[in-house]
């Protein structure tokens, strides 16, 4: 029965080209089916991932409401144990007649709180305040309320309204400035008597920033309302300080609240309609999928797959040899129909693309070098030495030591920048470069850089790309503030390490941060440079030493910086016809 169902389906689709085989294969095997199955599951599929959505948010904010009270129970108990520390209430309450008790009573209280303030993070200002009129105030710890500003407000007024508040602990927005909150708690005497208030200034970005960011992948809002209902955090920050309003839960949007412990509630608020639209698209994507590969396991499929399928499939695995650079993948083409015509198609297409992926290769590594000489070029050198002679015959004449040292290193600097005849020079004449731009940095900057040399022997005949040095030694300064850094030094090293020359540059300057070093390793660095950059460096060594060549930055920000050249060393300089040494 399975072999004659087979010889029918062959014969009713041999005749057919690969356009009218596909219908018919979309409309028997994919589209009756799918409609028939699919039907009847579409609606239990969209009420489970709705009932799952809506456990997914709850449990979100179950999550968020914990975080949230677990970081107000912490910053109101740094409050409270601030405010309730024995020692300070018997300090605050002492009346002082002379200058050492104030003292001791300012020392004690710097060095029991001042540590306080970098217990918690987001912790932007800690002061304690009192009226004890015996008891100074220093401007870092105890302060008295007096005619100034503190958040907004006049201290005095402030400090009243503190006082003659019902709650001990109290959180508050800082008035016009919703990126601040502001944590107060009386200091409460052993009578009874407010001897003081603590006052806590905290970043809204630390302490709630990003528990209420982006909630929902955007497609809702968070807030946090304080014992009164006021908003005292939410995802629209312009809406801190209102009162949460009812129509915010607009048609088909729900409301989740969880309270607590401390009495506030963190409420969610989001709509459904976003949900929805995901439903769907969810739903139509996985019913695609499961109905393709379901539905490819059915006999129709089995009986077409040397007909289609199988070669298409081979088709697909010689592409992606191809795509792998393996230019004489072929294929063995069979029958007269469209797919034999891309078979054929194919095999001329990969014989061609291997012969113009080598043609690009050698014209991009032409059109760098025409470039790198186009833009030395721009400069004409005989104007500039010319001007150099003149100036330092002047030199001369003035008996300016300093003047003349200057212009030597100057003459010696641009003899090799400027000459566009050559690209690849000895390590001598490097380093005979990086010497002349270090006399003029040494003249600039007197006494306060230290250069080290380690430089081999064996090295100096051996032949490196011109201008490679240089600029790295030239980023110490301009980037690094080395001229800025006390016991500043620069050490350069130039070792033969096998068949492999090493070039290094330490510095101990102010160092690359961690977020600029991760973008000029992926090549996304945006900041200034001198022209013959990172970049410019890695290229030109790609295009002489391919592979081989390695580039490394390593750095400790604020401390040192050292950047690391590795290439073969070449003791003469062959070209091997595609721009790079032998």
């Amino acid at each position: 029965m399975r072999l004659w169902l087979e010889r029918k389906v062959i014969n009713f689709t041999r005749k057919m080209n690969l356009r009218g085989k596909i219908f018919i294969m979309y409309v028997l095997i994919l589209l009756v089916p799918t409609l028939i199955l699919g039907s009847g599951s579409i609606y239990l599929v969209i009420r489970s991932l709705h009932q799952n959505y809506l456990v997914t948010v709850d449990e979100s904010v179950r999550q968020t409401a914990r975080n949230v009270d677990f970081g107000k129970r912490s910053y109101d108990l740094l409050a409270v144990r601030t405010a309730t520390d024995g020692e300070l209430i018997a300090r605050l309450g002492r009346d002082y007649a002379d200058t050492p008790e104030v003292v001791d009573t300012v020392n004690y209280v710097d060095r029991t709180f001042l540590i306080t303030s970098k217990y918690l993070p987001g912790i932007v200002d800690l002061r304690i305040y009192h009226t004890n009129e015996t008891l100074v105030q220093d401007g870092q710890l105890l302060w008295r309320p007096e005619a100034r500003n503190i958040s907004g407000i006049d201290e005095r007024t402030w400090y009243n309204a503190i006082i003659q508040s019902p709650d001990a602990l109290h959180w508050s927005i800082v008035p016009d400035d919703p990126s601040q909150v502001m944590i107060t708690r009386k200091i409460i005497g052993p009578t009874g008597d407010v001897l003081g208030v603590v006052y806590i200034l905290l970043s809204y970005d630390a302490v709630f920033g990003e528990l209420l960011g982006h909630p929902f992948h955007d497609r809702g809002n968070l807030y946090i309302l304080d014992q009164s209902r006021q908003i005292i955090a939410a995802t629209k920050q312009w809406q801190i300080g209102g009162n949460l309003k009812a129509d915010e839960s607009k048609p088909r949007g729900h409301i989740i609240v969880k309270p607590l412990s401390s009495g506030w509630n963190v409420v969610a608020v989001f709509q459904m309609r976003s949900m929805d639209q995901q439903s769907w698209s969810v739903l139509m994507l996985i019913s695609c999928i499961t109905a393709f590969f379901l539905l490819l396991s059915v006999f129709l499929m089995l009986t077409i797959v040397k007909n289609i399928v199988w070669r298409i499939r081979r088709l697909g695995n010689r592409m992606n040899d191809l795509s792998r650079g393996e230019f004489e993948a072929t294929v063995r083409h069979y029958g007269q129909d469209e797919l034999g015509e891309v078979e054929s198609m194919f095999n001329s297409m990969s014989t061609r693309l291997g012969k113009l992926v080598e043609d690009i290769t050698k014209a991009g590594q032409m059109e760098k070098k025409q470039t790198f000489k186009a833009l030395q070029a721009q400069i004409n050198p005989h104007f500039i030495y010319n001007s150099l002679g003149l100036i330092r015959w002047r030199a001369l004449d003035a008996k300016d030591d300093e003047q003349i040292r200057i212009i030597d290193a100057l003459t010696t600097f641009y003899r090799l920048t400027l000459n566009s005849q050559i690209s690849v020079i000895p390590l001598r004449d490097e380093l005979e470069h990086v010497r002349a731009y270090l006399e003029i940095q040494q003249l600039r900057y007197p006494g306060r850089v230290l250069i080290e040399w380690e430089i081999g022997d064996d090295v100096l005949p051996l032949y490196t790309v011109k201008t490679i040095l240089q600029p790295i030694v030239e980023n110490c300064y301009l980037h690094g503030a080395i001229t800025r850094k006390k016991d500043a030094v620069i050490r350069i090293s130039v070792t033969k390490r096998g068949k492999m020359i090493e070039m290094s540059v330490f510095d101990n300057g102010r160092g690359i941060s961690d977020t600029t070093l991760l973008e000029i390793e992926e090549g996304s660095y945006s900041g200034s440079g001198n022209g013959f950059g990172t970049v410019n460096i890695k290229e030109r060594l790609r295009l002489y030493f391919g592979l081989e060549a390695r580039f490394i930055i390593e750095s400790e920000h604020a401390k040192w910086t050292r950047v690391t050249v590795v290439f073969p060393a070449c003791s003469e300089y062959v070209n091997r016809g595609d721009g790079r040494l032998a």
